[in-house]
């Protein structure tokens, strides 16, 4: 599909970072707030190719300016199921990044997007976000969605009142998994999202063990799945169990090797010390091991101040992301940290005793 937009697109560009002093304009990554939503509406309520940008553009902002951002997808269709509500919006991440000059990072509400100053010369604007996720949603998932609107917020009291309404529907999206147990499930599923910023990280993703990235879990994957096949989510066969408190079986490991390209043979679900799961820059939470008490510490994205173990969240996603497991060192959503297996060879929650308290409050 031709996507109309002022820059080069491709996949090309997934990889290219955008870094201070190089953007015209940031929205979120603690800055601002900044919300991603994908939401289904009745086929008389949408009209297909519709972009509204509410709210002030680039051209209203000075150089390296910020403003608050909330992007709406508005889809219907025959075919349309709300169990496809995130999959359609975890695809955000990856095509903005295929933007030349783009770049963003995250999801959810903690996502985070600049645009650099060789991409405002060319004319990009906001709406062209919508233009570009109209056109390849389309050609990607055409078959489940037969009309799409994006509407752009950047009034800081709208894009508020977005997130409100968001976190409400991805508590609901979160909680479709409760009953489900990782012993009882023999297909897990894999994700390759972010493997463009982050080579040899692979997702596994199982019942009780969600994708780090918060956005995804086991329910995700299988629709994600049946849509698309050949997509970024698909099916492990657990295999033999290797390790049933650590959390390791070897059909997980064969396929972490070949999808990691050799670099990583093997790692647990269940632990922090022993070879834990590879983390990439897109996770919500950072867990770390705290040697002076023998004890863990977690801190989510949104935590801006400095933690226990000496480092912020943004040092420590640096430093472990990448692809890499780092024993002592662990990423995981929120929302892992209230499932049962969070850490659970290594002590579990109760061996957590320090995590910001906002993150306390929402989980």
């Amino acid at each position: 599909a031709k996507v109309p937009i002022p820059v080069a697109f491709g996949p090309a560009f997934e990889g290219e970072r955008v870094r201070k002093g190089e953007f015209y304009l940031e929205c979120g990554g603690n800055r601002t707030p900044m919300v991603e939503w994908c939401t289904s509406k009745r086929m008389d309520e949408v009209e297909d190719g519709k972009m509204e940008v509410v709210g002030p553009d680039i051209d209203d902002l000075p150089e390296s300016g910020t403003l608050p951002l909330a992007i709406v997808i508005e889809v219907a269709g025959r075919e349309m199921e709300e169990d496809y509500e995130p999959i359609l919006e975890r695809q955000i991440h990856h095509l903005i990044n295929y933007a030349q000059g783009v770049w963003h990072q995250g999801q959810r509400d903690i996502a985070w997007l600049r645009i650099s100053n060789a991409a405002k010369e060319k004319g990009f604007k906001l709406h062209h976000i919508g233009m570009l996720l109209h056109a390849k949603l389309h050609q990607d998932f055409g078959g489940i969605f037969d009309k799409m609107q994006v509407k752009i917020y950047t009034e800081e009291d709208k894009v508020k009142e977005i997130v409100e309404k968001a976190r409400a529907i991805y508590g609901a999206r979160d909680a479709r998994i409760e009953g489900m147990t990782d012993e009882t499930t023999d297909i897990y599923y894999s994700c390759t999202l972010c493997q463009s910023f982050a080579p040899s990280h692979v997702c596994v993703i199982s019942p009780e063990r969600t994708g780090l990235c918060g956005s995804y879990n086991w329910m995700d994957c299988k629709a994600a799945y049946e849509i698309s096949p050949t997509g970024p989510n698909q099916p492990v066969e657990k295999g033999e169990t290797i390790d049933a408190k650590l959390g390791q079986w070897k059909g997980v490991n064969e396929f972490v090797y070949k999808t990691s390209r050799q670099k990583i043979d093997h790692y647990n679900f269940y632990s922090i010390v022993n070879d834990p799961m590879t983390t990439c820059g897109c996770c919500e939470c950072i867990a770390a091991v705290l040697p002076l008490c023998n004890g863990v510490m977690t801190v989510n994205r949104d935590y801006t101040g400095e933690t226990p173990c000496g480092m912020k969240f943004t040092t420590l996603a640096g430093t472990i992301g990448g692809g890499l497991s780092t024993p002592g060192f662990v990423g995981h959503g929120k929302y892992n940290t209230c499932q049962r297996k969070f850490i659970l060879s290594d002590g579990g929650l109760l061996r957590v005793v320090w995590m910001p308290k906002m993150l306390k409050e929402e989980i």
